[in-house]
């Protein structure tokens, strides 16, 4: 677990891969979605030190309803040169070509 996890952080982290590990879910899946889960709750609570780690978006929303930030992630799981100083515009037109 991170350093910066506090040990409320980690007895809800222990909780959620628990659970998930009950309802069937691989060990590894489970902690993917127990440290999602602490991180997307410190996100919120503003927590977190760095604000682009929000996520490249929910995929159910269109690019142009995402953050810069959200595109930029996108963009970087999808290794797009450039992608720091692309506008959104642009970055949706390379997102679009990649897919």
């Amino acid at each position: 677990m991170p350093e910066e996890w506090s040990k409320k952080d980690e007895r809800q982290y222990e909780h959620v891969k628990e659970s998930q590990k009950e309802r069937g879910t691989s060990a590894d899946r489970a902690k993917e979605i127990a440290a999602r889960t602490v991180n997307k709750q410190r996100r919120e609570e503003g927590r977190t030190p760095n604000k682009q780690t929000q996520g490249s978006g929910n995929p159910n929303r269109s690019l142009e309803d995402r953050s810069v930030d959200e595109l930029r992630n996108r963009a970087k799981e999808l290794d797009i040169e450039g992608r720091s100083s692309m506008k959104k515009d642009e970055l949706i037109k390379a997102i679009r070509a990649r897919n």
